[in-house]
């Protein structure tokens, strides 16, 4: 999941905690990127799915994973990659 947002009023703990949790690696807590202001962002988290869940269930799990983090936001845009979607191509190998 990918969430893209602004944060509404975030003060100066805020934004430490913010900066500690930067990165763009995806994990079930979550990390951000942002802007050098640090009031846009970009959050990105995995969020575990059942064989049934869709795309509302990973939205709702990705926000309950952003709200843990406690800072104020307005959510712009959600993306959702269902890696059950992903094939992998194995590249053959020719012989020498």
């Amino acid at each position: 999941m990918t969430i893209r947002g602004k944060f509404a009023g975030l003060d100066d703990a805020g934004r430490a905690a913010v900066m500690a949790a930067g990165g763009a690696a995806y994990s079930e807590a979550g990390t951000f990127t942002h802007d050098a202001s640090v009031s846009v962002f970009t959050f990105r988290c995995q969020v575990p799915a059942g064989p049934d869940d869709g795309e509302d269930e990973a939205a709702l799990g990705a926000m309950v994973a952003l709200d843990a983090h406690g800072h104020p936001y307005e959510i712009l845009k959600i993306a959702v990659t269902d890696m059950r979607d992903i094939k992998i191509r194995h590249r053959s190998r020719g012989s020498s």
